[in-house]
């Protein structure tokens, strides 16, 4: 097993995991005027494995060499922005 295969293995367990955790608070948010259904002792704890996990996540994509910004794309799609060259103007005015 190589190392890219593991780091593209262990980012697929982070992002799950933190999708799981915003999704389990989401659906535990209480409505107005209800109490929270989580002490706040849960809800630090959720804190901190949501930031151990972005942290992890930003030392994986470190060691893959890719910026945190950065998103899938396909080999064929044009990119969003197109690069403008400019030239000096010359010293004659007309």
């Amino acid at each position: 097993m190589s190392n890219e295969t593991e780091l593209s293995k262990e980012q697929q367990i982070m992002r799950a995991m933190r999708k799981t955790l915003t999704s389990i608070v989401r659906d535990a948010a209480p409505r107005d005027g209800m109490p929270s259904p989580f002490t706040a002792e849960t809800v630090e704890n959720i804190r901190m494995c949501l930031g151990l996990i972005a942290a992890r996540e930003a030392e994986l994509a470190q060691a893959l060499g890719l910026a945190r910004n950065e998103r899938p794309h396909y080999a064929d799609e044009t990119p969003a922005a197109q690069p403008l060259r400019f030239v000096a103007p010359s010293d004659k005015l007309n």
